[in-house]
């Protein structure tokens, strides 16, 4: 039986990339393209406010940015350093051709997630989504504002618990940059 299956399952996988190797690769939706503003090596530093997520303070990160998966999606990694606290996150956004939307989902190293959606308009990324973390749900808002020279930009995130009374919880100032030298 398991031989049978084995054979079957080895059948229908040669037919089916044989099947695709036909076909005209997909190309990446031109929606997308609004993504690679984004994509680089960024330097940021902001303030964290006080609130429910903590006390707050000073912090400094990277994260670079790029796209993958054959240009359908968009992907950066961060590493965020606070005064006593350092946090990864990876971002994912894809885009959505036949609801013609983006999709956003980030991903912490504290078992934390995002996810919402994404709206571009212009040089202004506005985030809006569902953030849980330490066993809470917030509703999560944020606008990142790029320079017209897209080379840096201003980034603000709120965070609210019923989605009417919105909790400033950052701050912050982005530089593209180059990447830090390989050791």
């Amino acid at each position: 039986m398991k031989r049978t299956s084995l054979l079957l399952f080895l059948l229908v996988f040669c037919f089916a990339t044989a099947m695709q190797a036909q076909a005209p690769a997909p190309e990446p939706d031109p929606a997308l393209k609004k993504l690679h503003a984004a994509v680089g090596h960024w330097t940021f530093e902001g303030e964290q406010k006080p609130g429910p997520l903590g006390p707050g303070g000073k912090f400094t990160a990277e994260a670079t940015c790029r796209m993958i998966l054959g240009g359908f999606f968009f992907q950066c990694q961060a590493t965020v350093k606070a005064a006593e606290s350092e946090t990864r996150l990876l971002e994912i956004d894809g885009y959505d051709p036949v609801d013609k939307d983006f999709s956003n989902e980030y991903y912490f190293n504290d078992g934390s997630r995002i996810s919402g959606s994404l709206t571009i308009t212009g040089n202004t990324w506005t985030y809006e989504g569902k953030w849980a973390t330490a066993g809470k749900q917030y509703q999560y808002k944020e606008t990142w504002i790029l320079a017209p020279d897209l080379r840096s930009g201003t980034d603000k995130i709120e965070i609210s618990v019923d989605g009417e009374t919105w909790t400033p919880l950052s701050e912050s100032r982005w530089t593209k940059a180059q990447p830090a030298a390989k050791k």
